[in-house]
């Protein structure tokens, strides 16, 4: 399994709700096993910076990267990254 964590900055507060709606198309592409977008809680006294987290599981590489190369995840990245400042991304293998 492949756990797929991403995390965003927005350029500004006001920008949090729209990219989160930009993501959340994400979750139309079939290859997932589980899909997870949200708002971070920001509960951590220590870091506060990330504002939306992107949480999937997949099955394999394979998986994956038919996630990554799907069309919605083209369309999905044309519609956050005018408003996002940072991504960070790690792809962990179980």
């Amino acid at each position: 399994m492949i756990r797929h964590i991403v995390f965003f900055t927005a350029k500004s507060e006001r920008n949090v709700a729209d990219i989160l709606e930009g993501l959340s198309i994400l979750k139309e592409i079939p290859h997932a096993l589980k899909l997870e977008i949200t708002a971070n809680r920001k509960s951590d006294p220590i870091s506060q910076e990330v504002d939306v987290v992107v949480y999937g599981e997949f099955e394999d590489s394979e998986a994956l990267d038919a996630y990554k190369g799907h069309d919605i995840y083209q369309d999905s990245i044309r519609r956050v990254r005018p408003l996002r400042e940072l991504r960070f991304a790690a792809d962990i293998g179980v």
